[in-house]
């Protein structure tokens, strides 16, 4: 952030959740817990795909994408806020690792919202055009589907928020448990309307765009799925669209109605929460609802539970 005032600032006070210790020693017990599922569930994800050759496909493919970013979205803020609960008074943070953290989330973030809409039409070619799906999705343009979508994040939101930063003369006070560009805006200098209208202008390309393309290509979906005339058939193809509707449901819901487009602003405290559940609670969920519900990704990693037993069960020579 330019400016002479911005010599000033080299560190930010977070508030954080609570300045009862009693609650931050629960709070610290439940997130260390979901941190470490966290962990497990995602690394296991990607390695069962990785491992297993017929979980080969742009499906799976996506998911890895996704099961990496929510690694990484969890792994920047939560260590962070564990280490802020355990410690007794306000949580403290540099400047630099504060911007750090405030663009990585923000780029994990955007790019696993277009990456859902990005899944949502491999679903769809994958249901309404079976013969011609690993055709339609080569592996040549789902890499290359991959790069547009990290680097256009970058260059869209997160590099924009870099160059255009404005100084910090309100304070070094962050009412919240992570530097979010929200709670980040309202200690900018003079009037932040423009500053918020640019972040719900955002939000229109990260989450409404990519919302409607899912509402609408599940609506081709269903279409699709009600000309099958066998039950099973129907059941498989829906199947397959569960785990990832559900994600969906989470991720958008949640940020949609209470964060970027609500008035969260005006309520710190449901804001605290409801950032809570998609920065901490959502990547724990993610990798158990997709391992939970596809029979396919429960017998690969079986397979490769036994693999290993087998392996370390020979004797040696």
């Amino acid at each position: 952030m330019n400016g002479g005032n911005q010599t000033l600032i080299t560190e930010f006070i977070l508030i954080g959740l609570s300045q009862n210790q009693v609650t931050k020693n629960l709070l610290f017990a439940l997130f260390f817990f979901i941190y470490i599922v966290t962990i497990c569930g995602n690394v296991i994800l990607i390695s069962t795909v990785i491992s297993s050759p017929h979980l080969h496909t742009p499906m799976y493919y996506f998911l890895c994408h996704l099961s990496f970013i929510d690694l990484f979205y969890s792994t920047c803020i939560a260590p962070k806020m564990l280490q802020d609960l355990i410690r007794p008074g306000k949580g403290k943070i540099s400047y630099v690792i504060c911007v750090l953290q405030m663009n990585i989330s923000l780029l994990l973030g955007d790019t696993e919202y277009i990456l859902l809409a990005v899944m949502a039409y491999d679903r769809y070619v994958a249901i309404c055009f079976p013969l011609r799906y690993m055709v339609i999705m080569s592996w040549r343009r789902c890499k290359n589907i991959t790069i547009i979508v990290w680097f256009g994040c970058f260059l869209c939101f997160v590099l924009p928020t870099i160059s255009n930063q404005r100084p910090i003369c309100k304070g070094n006070v962050i009412n919240h448990f992570v530097c979010e560009i929200i709670a980040m805006v309202k200690l900018v200098c003079g009037d932040t309307s423009y500053e918020e209208a640019k972040i719900t202008f955002a939000s229109l390309f990260t989450l409404l765009v990519p919302f409607s393309f899912i509402v609408a290509t599940y609506v081709c979906i269903i279409r699709s799925v009600l000309k099958i005339q066998t039950e099973d058939g129907r059941t498989k193809a829906f199947s397959t669209c569960a785990s990832h509707l559900t994600v969906v449901i989470m991720s958008y819901g949640t940020c949609m109605t209470f964060i970027y487009l609500g008035q969260a602003k005006h309520l710190p405290n449901k804001h605290k929460v409801f950032t809570v559940f998609y920065v901490v609670v959502t990547p724990m969920l993610n990798p158990l609802i997709y391992s939970l519900r596809n029979n396919e990704v429960k017998g690969a990693f079986l397979k490769l539970i036994c693999a290993n037993k087998k392996i370390t069960a020979l004797p040696a020579r």
